[in-house]
């Protein structure tokens, strides 16, 4: 009895200890800047570094979220696909899924 008592406490221990990270890991702005979207797409997906890439902000949430996936399996491959796919591993799908909904609900402008 013991023993479970001491697994249960340490499983709760465990958890309470992830909480910090799950919640910062679902803040899209700060995911946002952290896997470098920022570097092409621009402060919160509006001003782009280059006319090429696209603007983010306000674009449909399914719409961003299939994007993000299809370059992450390689579905979707151009010339500007394969910078991103190689920070797309760094993304989980949870993640992609807070930051197309943080993007698609910006205002566009």
């Amino acid at each position: 009895m013991m023993i479970h008592k001491t697994l249960i406490t340490a499983f709760v221990m465990l958890a309470i200890s992830l909480l910090p990270y799950t919640a910062q890991a679902l803040d899209a702005a700060t995911l946002y800047k952290e896997r470098t979207c920022i570097a092409c797409h621009g402060a919160e997906g509006r001003v782009t570094v280059m006319d090429e890439y696209p603007k983010l902000a306000g674009q449909s949430e399914q719409y961003l979220l299939e994007q993000m996936k299809d370059i992450k399996d390689g579905k979707r491959t151009n010339a500007h696909s394969v910078a991103m796919k190689n920070v797309m591993h760094l993304i989980s799908d949870e993640e992609m899924a807070a930051i197309a909904v943080w993007l698609g609900s910006l205002p566009e402008k």
